[in-house]
C-alpha cells in the first residue's frame, strides 16, 4: 500500500479514487503539527493501516523537525503504545 503525502496529511485511495484512509496533522505554530484525525474505511479495519498511517506521519514529522500534539482519540493512544516517539510531544 502506498500513501500519498501532503503537507497537513497522509492518504491512501483505493482504485476508484476513493478516500478509504486518511492521517491528518494541521500545524498549530511554526513546530508543532496537531493529529487531529485518522481514518479507514470499514472495507480495511483490522489490517493495521491506521498504524501505518500514524507511522507515516511520525516519520514525516520527524523529518521535517515538528513536535506533536496529538488529539485525535486514535493517535492519543497509538503514543500511549509507542512510547519510542514520546520526544516528539509537546
Amino acid at each position: 500500500m502506498n500513501f500519498m503525502i501532503e503537507n497537513n496529511r497522509i492518504y491512501y485511495k483505493d482504485e476508484h479514487g476513493k478516500l478509504v484512509a486518511e492521517v491528518t496533522f494541521p500545524a498549530e505554530s511554526v513546530h508543532v503539527a496537531n493529529i487531529d484525525h485518522t481514518f479507514v474505511d470499514d472495507s480495511l479495519r483490522g489490517q493495521g493501516i491506521a498504524g501505518k498511517l500514524m507511522q507515516a506521519a511520525v516519520e514525516k514529522l520527524r523529518a521535517d523537525g515538528k513536535k506533536v500534539h496529538p488529539t485525535c482519540s486514535y493517535a492519543v493512544t497509538w503514543f500511549q503504545k509507542h512510547p519510542e516517539h514520546a520526544d516528539l510531544l509537546v
